[in-house]
C-alpha cells in the first residue's frame, strides 16, 4: 500500500474540510475534532464536492444535493448499499496522508 500527502494538518482546522487533487483522483479531507478522516471526494449522487460539504460532527452534507455521509466509515446515512470509498488518513511530518491501493 502506498501513502499520498494530501495537505497540512493546519489548513485543516477542527470542524472543517477540505477537497484535494492527488495521485489523479478528488480526495474529501475532514477533521473531526482534531481526527482527520479522507474518503473519495466525489458524491455518487451528481458528482458534487464532498471536501466543500458542510460537516457536522462526523456527518458531511454535500453541497450540490444534501446527501449525507458519516465521514468515519464513507456509509450513506440513508441507505446502507451506498458507501463513497474511505482512506486509512495518518499524520506525518504536519500533512495529511491517505493510504492507496
Amino acid at each position: 500500500m502506498a501513502a499520498v500527502a494530501l495537505i497540512d494538518v493546519a489548513s485543516v482546522p477542527p470542524g472543517s474540510s477540505a477537497e484535494i487533487v492527488a495521485d489523479g483522483r478528488i480526495f474529501a479531507v475532514f477533521n473531526v475534532e482534531g481526527t482527520f478522516h479522507v474518503v473519495d471526494g466525489i458524491c455518487p449522487h451528481a458528482g458534487g464536492p464532498l471536501g466543500k460539504g458542510t460537516l457536522r460532527g462526523n456527518i458531511v452534507t454535500c453541497p450540490w444535493h444534501g446527501w449525507q455521509f458519516d465521514v468515519s466509515t464513507g456509509q450513506h446515512c440513508l441507505n446502507q448499499r451506498i458507501c463513497q470509498t474511505p482512506y486509512e488518513a495518518r499524520i506525518e511530518d504536519g500533512k495529511v496522508l491517505a493510504e492507496i491501493g
